[in-house]
């Protein structure tokens, strides 16, 4: 669905009327054309836009084609994904030890001496790396540590 504040009105067209809904302009990023309707329906206008994409659908004319031009997208490789990530936890003046180390407990199940030994490591050296392995599971570690309000990071393994 499009926001009405994001539907141009046909008179602001520039673009020429012949006939009703001979011409369909849409923006987007993804465009699926499943089912076509030639009715026109009142107060829906034969344009529409989106403003932060730069794709463009056309759809004119009784036969139904389809012209398509989507925006170019950055993508992340399969490598990106495999490399090993490092889910790091920064020292703040803030937390309280106890506080930091039950957290280390929870969301990593690391017993009481682990997590202590980690605790100890932020708040000497400035930082501890936690856990690595997938990007995937780094990156919802590094979410539920800043849900307990910790300073974490993501790293590459270099």
């Amino acid at each position: 669905m499009i926001p009405a504040e994001q539907i141009i009105p046909e008179s602001a067209s520039p673009m020429p009327r012949t006939a009703p809904c001979s011409l369909f302009e849409l923006r987007a990023s993804y465009v699926s054309v499943s089912t076509m309707s030639r009715e026109r329906r009142p107060g829906v206008g034969c344009r529409a836009q989106s403003k932060d994409t730069g794709g463009t659908t056309h759809v004119s004319g009784e036969t139904g084609s389809v012209t398509t031009a989507e925006p170019t997208k950055e993508t992340r490789s399969e490598e990106d994904l495999d490399v090993p990530w490092q889910v790091v936890v920064h020292n703040d003046p803030v937390n309280l030890m106890s506080y930091v180390t039950m957290v280390f407990q929870r969301v990593f199940g690391y017993p009481r001496e682990k997590a202590e030994k980690h605790m100890l490591e932020v708040h000497h050296q400035g930082r501890s790396i936690l856990w690595a392995g997938r990007r995937e599971p780094a990156e919802l570690y590094v979410q539920q540590l800043h849900g307990y309000l910790l300073l974490a990071t993501l790293e590459k393994v270099s």
